[in-house]
């Protein structure tokens, strides 16, 4: 039996550790990425993952990459990048992304198949060296209900991977919800703040911002009629109504402080380049608010996008005055 092929777009932290667990079960993994650095390196030492042996792999640049028909493509790029994969690819390919925002480019093309990863991974810049600071689970589930593409190899070596737990689910689009209410909400402000994701928690008026901003996104996911569904320990109606409760929402921040400190959005490295998924995260919120009120999530993308524009020092100054104007509309 030939062995199944697996072709990996983007060697970042989460297109590292999925191809690292499809090669460490034999199957023949190919990267394709734009970094020259990090295709030299992975070429010349492999892929790495901390905590487990380097493994030899085959990297490719975008530009010399011709899709094989019979390969699974693991799409783990930013949003911002689908177009231009996607007019390569072309229809021919089983394509299973795993991807936070949402896409409309994406929506439309007629793949089975997508994933969710709440577990964080990091990579180092310029080489596929990267490590899981933050354990969790990969959800995989249906996208349509068309037949669901052969990727049954794939999905049993990442079945073996350690670090996260492989989640099948009928349906992913609950998750990739309840995920969006927290990465919309965590990742641009942790990425104006120019912080670790825990410092949010850590400061009395972002910790407040922050959990006024999730309340905001599940409003905007519930009025939406949008499904949703758990991930990690609480549903989102309960973490809604938990942070009603500011003694009990203050006491769940530091329990959740440990495993957020020293893990960062990739939002952050992205805010300096002047491009980042906030239309795919914020921006989408935004759109399915319609007329429904959603002010933190309007004056948060006007934020980001100002400091896009500007390539302003990220800082807690920047939230200062969202902080001070969303106190102020909590006492009225």
């Amino acid at each position: 039996m030939p062995v199944h092929q697996v072709e990996v777009i983007g060697a970042g932290g989460i297109g590292c550790v999925l191809g690292y667990w499809c090669l460490a079960q034999g199957l023949d993994v190919l990267w394709i990425d734009i970094d020259p650095g990090k295709i030299e390196s992975g070429n010349r030492s492999g892929v790495h993952l901390d905590g487990h042996p380097p493994r030899a792999a085959r990297f490719i640049h975008f530009q010399d990459w011709k899709p094989n028909p019979r390969a699974t493509v693991l799409l783990c790029t930013k949003c911002f990048d689908n177009l231009t994969v996607l007019e390569r690819l072309g229809d021919a390919c089983r394509l299973v992304p795993v991807q936070n925002g949402f896409d409309p480019v994406l929506d439309e093309r007629n793949h089975s198949l997508e994933g969710i990863a709440s577990f964080v991974s990091e990579c180092l810049p310029h080489e596929p060296r990267t490590r899981i600071t933050r354990q969790g689970r990969l959800y995989i589930g249906r996208r349509r209900p068309d037949p669901i593409d052969d990727v049954e190899p794939v999905l049993a070596a990442l079945a073996r991977g350690h670090g996260y737990r492989l989640t099948r689910v009928v349906e992913i689009l609950p998750y990739k919800h309840t995920k969006l209410m927290y990465n919309a909400a965590i990742g641009p402000l942790a990425a104006a703040a120019g912080t670790d994701n825990g410092a949010l928690l850590a400061h009395a008026p972002t910790r407040t911002l922050f959990f006024a901003l999730i309340r905001e996104n599940y409003a905007i996911l519930k009025q939406a009629n949008v499904s949703l569904a758990r991930i990690g320990p609480f549903y989102p109606h309960t973490v809604d109504r938990i942070l009603t409760r500011p003694w009990l929402a203050r006491t769940m921040a530091w329990c959740f402080y440990p495993s957020l400190r020293n893990t960062y959005c990739s939002m952050s490295a992205d805010l300096r380049t002047g491009l980042t998924e906030l239309d795919y995260y914020n921006g989408h919120l935004i759109r399915l608010a319609g007329q429904f009120p959603c002010p933190l999530n309007r004056s948060v993308h006007a934020l980001i996008r100002r400091m896009e524009r500007l390539q302003s020092e990220p800082g807690f100054h920047q939230l200062s005055a969202l902080a001070e104007a969303n106190l102020a509309t909590s006492r009225t």
